[in-house]
């Protein structure tokens, strides 16, 4: 066993996952090959062994891209620049565990997401982009 203590980021120095289970995302009826709550609890276990939030809504809306996970920066990666990460087509656990590896290593504006998880990354439906400009 290791004598370093593990410092968990939580609150607003961990970044958030949010995943959509809405129309499309996490329904096994148009998406029958993918476990959607294997799928759930493998981020809810990277969560509490690493520190960071996982949160699920409904409907985000790019629907046609499930399952789709948003990383939303920590305060730490906002202030470093980082924006939130719309990610797309997250139906294995090759997927999945690629969001928690970036989600363990600090997320946006802390780590650089791995590559083939970018190849992922989609553009926010229109409505978010302009509720994401007016907080500003």
């Amino acid at each position: 066993m290791s004598s370093t203590p593990r410092t968990f980021l939580t609150g607003s120095a961990s970044c958030t996952l949010v995943v959509c289970r809405g129309c499309c995302c996490g329904d096994a009826r148009k998406h029958p090959g993918t476990d959607h709550t294997w799928q759930l609890e493998l981020l809810r276990a990277g969560a509490a062994e690493h520190g960071f939030q996982v949160r699920t809504t409904d409907c985000l809306g790019p629907c046609d891209q499930a399952n789709v996970i948003v990383v939303r920066p920590s305060a730490a990666g906002r202030r470093a620049g980082g924006k939130a990460a719309w990610i797309g087509f997250v139906m294995d656990d090759a997927g999945t565990e690629e969001v928690v590896q970036w989600a363990a290593a600090g997320g946006p504006g802390i780590a650089e997401p791995p590559l083939t998880l970018e190849l992922q990354f989609i553009e926010p439906p229109r409505e978010a982009r302009v509720r994401s400009r007016r907080r500003r």
